[in-house]
């Protein structure tokens, strides 16, 4: 499987994440930039997951449908074209940390999926629709780890 670079201006992989991008300032999304797939790929898909949430993991931010094209979205960008999935706050789009106060700090998941057929994703689907779409589709991924603490 084709590795690819996936990073942010914003923070370092596996460094606390700004709370410029935290649920309490807005919910904007953190600036990502990433290596261009190669010809294999047909789509791009994007999830922001944290696993140490005490309900079980949960989904911050699901995009599908990303032209392969794009090498990275801005602060707060949805892609042109993009599908967007419902996080598990119940609302669709990037939905930023919130742990619970006094928690240790929590893991925040950015995994990009180069795709080598169309997730068939509409607006909407869930973390565990994208589970479902990518499975024997993914050909290229890219992680970068955020963490965060309040």
């Amino acid at each position: 499987m084709e590795q690819m670079m996936l990073r942010s201006a914003a923070f370092d992989d596996h460094t606390l994440m700004p709370a410029d991008y935290s649920h309490d300032s807005g919910d904007v999304s953190p600036p990502l930039e990433w290596s261009e797939p190669s010809g294999e790929v047909v789509e791009l898909a994007l999830a922001c997951e944290d696993p140490d949430a005490p309900t079980g993991t949960f989904a911050h931010w699901l995009l599908a449908g990303i032209d392969p094209a794009t090498t990275g979205l801005d602060a707060g960008e949805r892609p042109t074209g993009a599908v967007v999935g419902r996080n598990d706050y119940g609302a669709d789009g990037y939905g930023g940390p919130k742990p619970p106060a006094g928690d240790d700090p929590h893991r925040y998941f950015f995994r990009l999926y180069g795709l080598s057929e169309p997730s068939g994703l509409r607006d909407g689907f869930t973390a565990e629709d994208l589970r479902v779409a990518v499975q024997e589709k993914v050909v290229a991924s890219g992680t970068l780890v955020g963490t965060f603490v309040r």
